[in-house]
């Protein structure tokens, strides 16, 4: 019987490839294959599989996900993610007074040209936006020709946004919402954004709901929007780490805290929002190492990164 890293494997060969995007760290490795298990990587997801999350704590978890995540706010408030100044470097689509053209374009280095976007009204949603660790670094940058709307599952977190002293409802407005649902309509329009941000969010919600989401995202983009996607990539660190009892389904998971976590095979990615009707701009793992040599820690990171293209005449 094949282990979940071979099965994984030959999938991979099977499936059409798309451009990778550039290295943007010393260390990064850029590749559309999936990391390779040792044998005892192999064995400590096999044991995962001894004892699973039960059906019934797994609908616990989905009916209370908007419950898990305001506590975690509660516990955490805006102490637990560390500002991502990273954006701007890796989404150049978000640079202030420019973008990058042309969308579909396979070069790995973006051609930036002036863009008077901001007379016209362009609009960036973050989904997931959590306390505001993408939304305000790009303020803090002077990235303000744009109306951002930045929405969460958790209440409390768009809370902590409304408070933060960089909210300005001039220029941005916080809501929440679930955005596996058509809650998102009620305050967004169909073909209203230019831009939508998905960083470390569709790992949280549940697979089935995969489909639901990323279409309500295209229902939402303009003709030529984007979608800038990062998450967790498959045999990340994280996903190693988990013991038995935490095992919902193949690579989804749940934390200690009742929050979920999904790890992305590439290729999946990629036929998720083709699916939908998008075309695929850029598409990777990305194998970075965190190194704090002061800390001691040298720990490896896998991530998907992504950016999925509604055509002009969608």
């Amino acid at each position: 019987m094949a282990t979940s890293g071979e099965s994984n494997s030959e999938n991979e060969k099977s499936v059409p490839t798309f451009p990778k995007q550039k290295a943007f760290n010393l260390g990064d490795v850029v590749t559309g294959s999936a990391k390779t298990l040792s044998d005892a990587e192999k064995a400590k997801l096999e044991e995962q599989n001894k004892r699973m999350v039960t059906p019934f704590q797994a609908l616990k978890l989905e009916q209370e996900a908007r419950k898990h995540w305001d506590l975690f706010y509660k516990r955490n408030e805006n102490r637990f993610f560390k500002d991502r100044h990273w954006t701007t470097r890796e989404f150049s689509e978000l640079l202030s007074g420019e973008e990058v053209e042309p969308a579909g374009s396979d070069s790995s280095t973006p051609t930036l040209v002036k863009s008077t976007d901001c007379e016209n009204g362009k609009t960036l949603l973050e989904i997931g936006c959590g306390v505001g660790n993408l939304i305000f670094p790009l303020i803090e940058d002077g990235h303000r020709d744009y109306f951002i709307y930045a929405c969460d599952l958790s209440p409390r977190a768009v809370e902590l946004v409304q408070k933060h002293n960089l909210y300005d409802e001039r220029y941005m407005k916080a809501f929440a919402c679930d955005i596996t649902s058509e809650e998102v309509f009620e305050t967004l329009p169909e073909g209203s954004l230019d831009i939508v941000t998905l960083v470390f969010v569709l790992s949280a919600i549940h697979p089935e709901k995969f489909l639901p989401t990323v279409t309500n995202i295209y229902r939402l983009l303009k003709p030529g929007g984007v979608v800038l996607f990062r998450d967790y990539g498959l045999y990340d660190m994280a996903q190693l780490r988990f013991k038995p009892g935490h095992k919902i389904a193949e690579n989804f998971y749940m934390r200690q805290d009742g929050t979920r976590s999904y790890y992305f095979a590439e290729s999946e990615v990629s036929d998720l929002f083709r699916k939908v009707g998008f075309t695929v701009v850029v598409n990777s793992y990305i194998h970075r190492r965190t190194i704090n040599p002061k800390e001691g820690i040298d720990v490896p990171r896998i991530f998907v990164q992504g950016k999925f293209n509604k055509l002009e005449t969608a």
